[in-house]
């Protein structure tokens, strides 16, 4: 597995990490032992990355995690999120970046994750309400305690990112990029790159729709919150189905799955960015895994960009109330 520094902070991953946010909820029923299984052989297969937050099956996601690295002995870095409160089973959101809460958040973590430190810890929504200085304040007191390794910050603008920078050293942005959402490409790469700031992709595969394989069959799944994603009602998803299957015949052409092309080109962007796709099934994985294999040229990547436009897709990334905290 080949290897990348997340930012100038030292943080060194494997070049994919594994989000494991669908193991506990959003897509689908779960299945802990199908989870369990496949982050097994994520770390077996040298995916040192595991992504997961508080909110992720109110818990659960956590907790599901620290079952298996208790027995795990090999290299691993835990990156964890706080600061989006839900009611159990319920998609609306608040959020909380007080730093009491911050303090709090972060030892049900270690508690749930069965862990001494969390090697990332992010605020994975800016509290609005809270000064942006005082919640990094409180991340920076849990490095100086040993409890936090780095911090980062997830979906924040430039300003934001600027101004929790200048309280302590951020080490990643965790923020949706993917070939159907460039939005950061504009002022928020050029920012991370000259503060030193790495990025971490979320949603590397558009939630499983640049695959090629999220039909509607699937969308119908009970616990499957893709069915209300703008991108993916009505003539929406038509337009953007098209698109995909433009990117299926580029993959062909290169002997390769449509997924693996997509998270090719978010690795060729920038040395500094991981993908973490999420996935519940070893065969997917090893589809992601195998894609850092995947060279593709300037010319290659100027024809799939031109394809996937800032403006070729349709429909917004989330229901309003997923964009709370978006961009903020």
């Amino acid at each position: 597995m080949k290897k990348r520094i997340l930012g100038k902070n030292g943080l060194e991953v494997s070049a994919i990490g594994l989000g494991c946010m669908g193991m506990s909820e959003f897509y689908g029923v779960k299945n802990d032992d199908e989870s369990k299984a496949t982050i097994l052989a994520a770390l077996e297969n040298g995916v040192t990355m595991l992504d997961t937050a508080d909110c992720y099956g109110n818990g659960h996601n956590e907790e599901l995690i620290g079952s298996v690295l208790k027995d795990w002995q090999g290299e691993v870095n835990v990156a964890t999120k706080f600061g989006i409160v839900r009611e159990g089973g319920k998609y609306e959101r608040n959020i909380n970046g007080h730093p009491k809460y911050v303090k709090q958040a972060a030892e049900d973590s270690l508690r749930r994750l069965e862990r001494d430190v969390i090697d990332l810890y992010y605020i994975h929504r800016v509290d609005v309400n809270v000064p942006i200085e005082e919640t990094i304040g409180a991340m920076s007191e849990l490095v100086r305690e040993g409890k936090v390794r780095y911090i980062g910050i997830s979906e924040a603008s430039v300003s934001t990112i600027k101004k929790a920078y200048a309280v302590h050293p951020l080490t990643a942005l965790q923020t949706e990029y993917s070939l159907w959402t460039r939005h950061v490409e504009k002022e928020i790469l050029p920012t991370i790159k000259e503060l030193g700031i790495g990025l971490v992709a979320y949603s590397p595969l558009g939630r499983g729709f640049l695959t090629g394989r999220l039909d509607k069959s699937i969308l119908t799944q009970e616990g499957d919150f893709r069915k209300i994603l703008p991108r993916l009602q009505g003539e929406n998803y038509i337009s953007n189905q098209q698109l995909v299957e433009k990117l299926e015949v580029i993959a062909k052409e290169h002997g390769v799955k449509a997924g693996q092309l997509a998270l090719a080109w978010v690795l060729a962007k920038d040395k500094n960015i991981v993908p973490i796709p999420g996935t519940k099934r070893i065969s997917y994985l090893m589809e992601n895994i195998h894609s850092t294999d995947i060279g593709l040229s300037s010319q290659e990547m100027e024809q799939i960009e031109s394809l996937f436009s800032f403006t070729a897709i349709k429909g917004e990334r989330y229901p309003d109330a997923g964009m709370i905290g978006i961009n903020a």
